[in-house]
């Protein structure tokens, strides 16, 4: 399996479930602005959709979206234990999770990462993703140490991910402490420091 990504964007969520997996894996970095891989392959011969995460497959299939890639990854490696059992509430509240980190909290941070958005934009996005924190933060008011049957799952890698966004975009995740200690349990993950060095994100 490749995985195509860019560093810290969100195909690192599938690279933290790679890792957790324990099978060999290749990646391969995109810029998505300049349509080519790393190799200088054309990566919308690859993805026609032109954005990361792909993941080419060994039957020489490509898989893209982050939430199927992110099941993939968790399905064809049940001994890793990424996703409950399919047909189950749990795995039902896995994909919930997925879901809305997607459509919801990913979604929100859109506006700080593209160029040209006014101040004014950025602060009322900010003020957006501050909202999906609180719903996070209220989630995590049990003491539950991860989002679905207290087992680490693709769901945490996603989250871990897209929240630690803030601390690129001038959000102080100080103001969620449940959150900001969920962050930095995933972050001391082996798979997550693995695959953030792969990236070049820490050393």
């Amino acid at each position: 399996m490749k995985l195509y990504y860019k560093p810290g964007a969100c195909p690192l969520a599938s690279h933290i479930a790679l890792q957790e997996t324990g099978r060999p894996f290749e990646i391969e970095a995109v810029d998505t602005a300049a349509g080519r891989t790393e190799s200088g392959a054309d990566y919308r011969a690859i993805n026609p959709k032109g954005y990361v995460p792909a993941l080419h497959l060994d039957d020489g299939s490509v898989l893209t979206e982050g939430a199927a890639v992110l099941q993939y990854i968790a399905d064809s490696s049940p001994e890793a234990g990424l996703a409950p059992a399919a047909g189950t509430m749990d795995r039902a509240r896995m994909q919930e999770q997925l879901n809305w980190i997607g459509t919801e909290l990913h979604k929100a941070f859109g506006p700080l990462f593209r160029e040209g958005t006014s101040e004014a934009d950025k602060e009322a996005a900010r003020t957006a993703v501050a909202g999906k924190f609180d719903i996070i933060e209220a989630q995590l008011e049990d003491g539950r140490a991860w989002l679905v049957a207290d087992r680490f799952s693709v769901a945490d890698a996603y989250l871990f991910v897209v929240s630690n966004w803030a601390n690129f975009t001038g959000i102080d995740l100080a103001r969620w402490p449940r959150l900001a200690a969920f962050v930095s349990r995933c972050a001391a993950r082996p798979s997550a420091q693995a695959a953030m060095r792969a990236e070049g994100l820490i050393q």
